[in-house]
This record gives C-alpha cells, structure tokens and sequence, in this order.
C-alpha cells in the first residue's frame, strides 16, 4: 500500500515533535506532497479578469456533489466525480517511460536524447509532463528542446526554446512558466509560412547546448505530421543526436507512417535528401555524427485523446492566451495587494534610435510598422550587429535569427521625443544587451486591452466598426519557399 502524507510547510499544523514522529513512518514507497499558499501574482493577475475567476476554485455543482467526508477536505482535496476517470497510461505508454528511464538510468553513452512525436490531441504534451516527472526521481534535472510553436510548455507561443527542468510539472503550461537558457522568437504558432527559419532555428538552439552535458533530453514537437510537417520531423531525427523517438498514436487508424530507422534511411526530408543529404552532412560535420535510435510505440489512452478539449479554457487558442497571461503577471509585485492594471505601471523608454524593429510573421510598410507595433507584444532580442540610425527609427526589412531573452509590450510611442514606452519583466541588466523588437503574430489577449480595471471611455486601439471579409482587409502572409512536395527540385 502506498501512504501519501500532506505536510503543510508555513503555519505549520503540527508541533516538532509530531513532525519528528511523522518523518520516521516515512518509507521509500510513501510519497511526500508539499502544500504552497495559492496567493501569488499568477493567481491574483489571472482572478482579476471575471472570465477567469474560476480557474483556481471548483465550480460550485463540482463542490455540492463532491463527497465531502474525507480527512482531506480541510486541506482542499475533494474526491473526483464518479464520471471522471482522471489520468489513465496505455500499457505501451509505461513500457515506453521505463525504457526510457533505463537507458537513463543505465552505461549509456553521452546524454539521452529523447525526441516525442504525433498528430493533434494525442496527448503529446501529457506524456512528456509525466516523463519529465518520472526522469526527475532518477536524475536532478532535464533539458527541453521546445519544437511545437503552438503548445509551447515553458513560453509564451511562437517561441523555440532549450531550457533545463528542474522540478515537477503539476500543473497546466501557464502554471509553470521558466525562463529559457536560449530562446528564439520564431513570432507564430505554426512554422508552415518559412520552413527553413524553423529547422535553422532549432539546430541553433541545439548547437548552444554544451556536447558534454549528459543530463536526458527531451524535444518537442508540432502535431503537423503529414506532408511538409512528416519531411521536418524527418530532419530533426536527422540533425539531432536523437537516441529515442516515441511516436503516440490513437485508435486502430494509422496515422503517420512508423518513423523507424528503417524508414528514415530513404525517406525524403525537407533539408535532407537521401542518398545525397547536402544539409545533413553540412551540419553533422560540425557538429555531431548521426548514430542509430530506439523507436518506441505508444498507444495512447489519455483522456479526451484525439479530440480537441471541449471544457472552459482547455482549447489550444485559450493555452496560448494563458500561458501569455502567466508570462505578463510578472509584471506584477510579489507583496499582497490589489493588481495593477498593466496601463498604470511605469514603462522603460526606449529610444528609437537604439533598437531595431521588425515583423516577422507578414509584410508590413516602413510607413506603418509604428502603427502596428503601438500596443502590441514584441520579443526582445539581442542582434549581433550594431545598430546605425540615420535619425529616426530603426526598421528591418527581414526577419532575422537571433537570441530573444523575453517580452515586452509597446504601450506607447512618442515620436516627438523618438521613444517607445516598453512595459516588460525582464531584468534591467539583460535589457542592456536587447537592441531588437520584433512583432510577431502573437497578439495581446483581449482582456489585456477591455478588461482591466480603470479603464473608461472608448479604449485605443479596439474596434468591432471593421470587416475581415473585405478583400485585402487581412495581412499578407508569405510562405518563403514552401511549395507542393511534388513541385520540389523542379525548376
């Protein structure tokens, strides 16, 4: 029998000698859960907008048909519903994490490099939080590559990233947000409109990571796995030391063909091209040889799996409005208090002439980049050029590859003075080193803009008097240099 004992660390509950007593029952099967105050600037910014209010309290039907005769209700703990099966692994999903975890565990040589795949709500991000969790009981920490721009885990999205975990995730991706060791502002949550930036980027990433380190890895990515998506992660195999490839699936449908060794040694990449393969060989010589992997099949049997979440803030366009959320409630004072509307904070001011500004995700003019920059996220980026102004702002006219330490939000723009007024949490010393601002796809969510508190009369910059179905009333979006699988290598 396994023993779960609750120790409320703070006002404690028990004396030093009970705990004492209690320490001593502790046994290497009893599990140890750690109870934190629920008050933090995540939890008050979030509860301060009504749409989210409920987020960190059952719904009140939840709470009248819980059993509520249980040693654990003081401390919040209620017994789920009946109708409720909760977390359910397939046995391939606990053959496939105990593999991994052996080979970890075991002489191996180098560090695990462990790379998961699989179509659209196959409960990717599910298996690796428990993977990360089941890793972290055998080694201090382990090392993420973020390839999926739409569910980042650790970021805002449209972000790639290579970070280091070092503890559990029991929570949903807003709830843990970290700051990456590099991270790179890719500006949209799909990588289809300029496939080589994203490959380019994820093996700049890679190449930031020390080859000695042996801590696990392990790499995220898109569900796009058909087409253009099957020929990236072709690649990635390809470019990435990768020692392990678990592929998810669902149901007795096939959905992507097994990515086996086997199948990798002819098929077509999108950088890569067997037998020639001129990019592979590019890469790889600098850096490191490709080498045999261990493909794993998981049949998955998450809950809801196959199907796009259909409950209150479990779509994929309401993960991405959160997890910006949990990023911008940085902003917020650790002390208790009343929350601050993001209008109400004191800005950095940022010249104009100090920073670059670019859009990445569509063609804007010079004549209107300000335009669209005023009251829009930008990532902060360092490039490695110095910036020249001949007098006025800074406008690049392509997007480039570079290192991004955070975000921030252009809340206004003086051009009488050539500032931009920059809200951000990123600490002022690695502001210093940020010499660009790019615009991506990633809007503010629109509670940031209706929704706080304070704001009276007509709100800047929101508008319902405007039509999409104009022509040309939408951006203009470019696809450099994707075409039909059939069109490629023909001129």
């Amino acid at each position: 029998m396994r023993w779960f004992w609750f120790l409320y660390i703070g006002n404690l509950f028990l004396s030093a000698v009970s705990r004492k007593k209690l320490v001593k029952k502790v046994t290497p099967t009893s599990s140890i859960i750690l109870l934190d105050p629920l008050e933090s600037p995540l939890t008050r910014f979030l509860s301060s907008f009504t749409h989210l209010g409920e987020l960190f309290s059952p719904a009140m039907s939840e709470l009248m048909s819980a059993v509520l005769d249980t040693p654990l209700n003081g401390l919040g703990v209620i017994p789920l519903a009946s109708s409720i099966e909760g977390l359910k692994t397939s046995r391939s999903c606990r053959e496939a994490l105990g593999a991994v975890v052996n080979a970890c565990r075991g002489d191996f040589d180098g560090s695990a490099v462990i790379l998961v795949c699989g179509i659209k709500n196959v409960g990717k991000s599910t298996f690796i939080r428990i993977l990360i969790n089941t890793l972290l009981n055998h080694t201090s920490s382990v090392d993420y590559l973020e390839g999926d721009l739409g569910q980042t885990e650790f970021t805002p999205a449209g972000c790639l990233s290579l970070l280091t975990v070092k503890e559990p995730l029991l929570g949903p991706p807003f709830t843990h947000q970290i700051t990456p060791d590099h991270m790179i502002y890719y500006g949209q949550p799909s990588c289809e409109t300029d496939l080589d930036h994203y490959l380019d980027s994820l093996k700049s990433l890679w190449r930031r990571r020390p080859q000695n380190r042996e801590m696990p890895v392990i790499i995220n990515t898109a569900g796009w796995v058909k087409g253009f998506g099957l020929q990236l992660l072709v690649d990635l195999i390809r470019f990435l030391p990768v020692t392990h490839v678990v592929q998810l699936s669902h149901g007795i449908t096939t959905q992507f063909p097994s990515l086996t060794p086997e199948f990798l040694r002819t098929a077509q990449g999108y950088q890569t091209h067997p037998p020639a393969q001129t990019a592979l060989d590019e890469f790889t010589e600098s850096h490191c040889p490709p080498r045999a992997y261990t493909h794993l099949s998981v049949q998955s049997e998450f809950l809801n799996v196959g199907r796009q979440g259909t409950a209150t803030h479990q779509r994929s366009n309401e993960h991405r409005e959160l997890s910006l959320l949990g990023y911008l409630s940085q902003l917020q004072s650790p002390d208790p208090g009343p929350v601050r509307p993001l209008h109400t904070l004191t800005p950095y001011q940022v010249p104009n002439t100090a920073v670059a500004l670019g859009v990445i995700h569509c063609e804007v003019a010079p004549s209107h980049m300000l335009y669209a920059a005023n009251s829009s996220l930008v990532g902060l980026c360092c490039l490695a050029e110095k910036i020249i102004s001949k007098g006025g702002p800074v406008i690049l006219s392509q997007a480039p590859l570079c290192p991004c330490v955070g975000f921030g939000v252009i809340r206004g723009i003086d051009m009488a003075r050539g500032l931009y007024f920059l809200l951000t949490p990123v600490d002022p010393s690695i502001l210093r080193k940020v010499n660009c601002l790019l615009l991506g796809e990633i809007s503010l969510p629109s509670c940031i803009l209706t929704a706080q508190a304070g704001i009276e009369g007509e709100t800047p910059y929101v508008t319902t008097d405007y039509s999409f179905d104009l022509t040309g009333a939408g951006k203009i979006r470019v696809f450099k240099g994707l075409m039909r699988p059939g069109l490629k290598g023909v001129q």
